[in-house]
């Protein structure tokens, strides 16, 4: 885990948390079957950070730049209604969410781990990353996490923000 100084300040202001899928929710491994379609492998413990986060009181969103029926299943499953796919541009549908919700940019916290996510890491108020995100990444963020995508980092990216809020 690497905590830039003023990361705790800002992780206590978040409000809503938005997250990539592909190298975030997931290890970033896209399998084609012959038979399935495409296969995704969530991580069950950050399933359970999300819908913790969710019961005490934090906003979850996902933003995307690809589309899957898959990611849109995982997403009801967690209780996650505001789910944007095929979002090239992340920075659009995050101006969006901050106007339906009345939410400064403060008051978001985006996990992304590649070069399309940038532009929105460096809107929002407490940027985090996967141990496996692209090194362009990590220069920028906030927290880069000790846990790689899919494997308990975005859960550990939420404990860190839910024990800055001493909310758990």
């Amino acid at each position: 885990m690497k905590v830039r100084k003023n990361a705790l300040e800002k992780a206590k202001k978040v409000k809503m948390i938005l997250l990539d899928v592909d190298g975030v929710l997931t290890n970033g491994s896209i399998i084609y079957s012959s038979n399935c379609g495409e296969i995704k492998v969530f991580n069950a413990q950050d399933g359970y950070g999300i819908v913790r986060a969710i019961e005490l009181g934090l906003k979850v969103g996902i933003i995307t730049g690809r589309e899957s029926e898959i990611i849109k299943r995982r997403a009801n499953e967690l209780g996650i209604s505001d789910l944007i796919q095929n979002a090239i541009d992340k920075v659009k549908p995050f101006e969006e969410l901050s106007k339906k919700y009345g939410l400064d940019k403060e008051e978001f916290c985006y996990v992304g781990d590649d070069i399309l996510d940038i532009p929105l890491l460096k809107k929002v108020g407490f940027s985090a990353a996967p141990s496996n995100a692209r090194t362009e990444v990590k220069r920028i963020v906030d927290y880069i996490a000790s846990s790689s995508g899919g494997n308990g980092a975005v859960r550990e990216i939420i404990d860190f923000i839910l024990k800055a809020q001493k909310k758990i």
